[in-house]
């Protein structure tokens, strides 16, 4: 995992030109500047300076990632005043949210906005990413975390995330020596997400086209059925493998190789209705995506791999309804 505080030494030594002024900028060390840039350098595997008699200079790679830096910079900076803007919000917020998110990094979020926004309270609806583009569109919800984006007359998207699907099985099932092809696959019902999804149909497809004339699909809604029925060796599961941390660790679960075209990824949109009381939506929004990348980047260990934009200013904006501006278990779709 690669330190944030690596990511700012980085930046001011690029900057300023050299360790000392660095060192003077973060009252560190110069041993403590260098080290850091080394762990740096060994997190990400590629070299950012090149040093010599007469200094030290960017590498070509050093300077593409240079912006990265300072974008995550900024997104610290902006998501620091946001916190420090406690009384903006209040009223309540209408959250759908889809149950791979719940998994992942939604508690994140929730501990930020709890911090940032005292006075907003949250309802929290898990479900399919279907049923919310419903609920989005008939006001029942004020922001949706779905699979998106929604292409509809005053809805706003921004993307949140990005997870691969993969082939995943109980060892018990003794499926033989990859890569496996899916004629073998098809020997067991496939448990994947319900089948008025795209991931379900991708799949039906994908096991059409290698040979399986009449693949056997086992959907739900419910990530916990999927990840019990995979475990009790009931048949292979696609799923994201970002919610099975455990169960991969321990070897309950285990990817499989198999000789078939990639799986679409998941791709999370935050969507809400434009109007005169999307501020606080759009600021959640917002700030889901800096959390949801930041959760990215902490999985893949490489945060200036990461474009994000910057969060905007907190806060001048009007409440939810119910509200005053002050001055002062698993479900699938996905």
């Amino acid at each position: 995992m690669i330190d944030l505080r690596n990511i700012e030494t980085f930046f001011w030594v690029a900057r300023l030109g050299g360790f000392r002024a660095a060192a003077e900028k973060l009252n560190a060390t110069q041993p403590a500047i260098s080290q850091r840039i080394a762990s740096l350098e060994a997190g990400l595997g590629v070299r950012l300076f090149e040093r010599d008699s007469r200094g030290i200079t960017l590498t070509a790679k050093g300077y593409e990632l240079l912006s990265h830096a300072e974008r995550m910079l900024q997104m610290r900076t902006d998501m620091q005043q946001a916190a420090r803007a406690q009384n903006v919000m209040s009223g309540t917020l209408r959250l759908g949210v889809s149950e791979t998110i719940v998994h992942t990094w939604l508690p994140s979020l929730m501990e930020y906005m709890h911090e940032a926004y005292p006075a907003l309270m949250v309802e929290i609806q898990v479900d399919t990413s279907t049923a919310l583009r419903a609920q989005l569109s008939s006001h029942q919800i004020d922001l949706a975390f779905l699979l998106g984006p929604m292409e509809e007359p005053r809805v706003e998207n921004i993307h949140l995330c990005r997870y691969p699907l993969a082939w995943i099985a109980s060892p018990q099932l003794r499926l033989g020596r990859p890569p496996i092809s899916l004629k073998r696959l098809g020997r067991w019902p496939v448990i994947t997400y319900t089948s008025n999804t795209d991931p379900h149909r991708a799949v039906r497809r994908i096991l059409i086209e290698g040979g399986v004339q009449t693949p056997r699909m086992y959907g739900s809604s419910a990530l916990s059925v999927i990840v019990r029925m995979t475990l009790d060796g009931i048949g292979t599961a696609v799923i994201a493998p970002v919610i099975l941390g455990r169960e991969l660790a321990q070897g309950l679960l285990q990817i499989l190789d198999v000789q078939a075209p990639e799986l679409p990824p998941l791709n999370y949109t935050a969507c809400w209705m434009q109007g005169p009381d999307s501020h606080v939506a759009r600021t959640v929004a917002q700030a889901a995506q800096y959390i949801a990348r930041e959760d990215a980047a902490r999985i893949a260990g490489n945060p200036l791999t990461l474009d994000p934009p910057p969060l905007p200013a907190p806060g001048l904006g009007p409440a939810l309804r119910g509200g005053h501006k002050d001055k002062g278990g698993r479900n699938a779709d996905k």
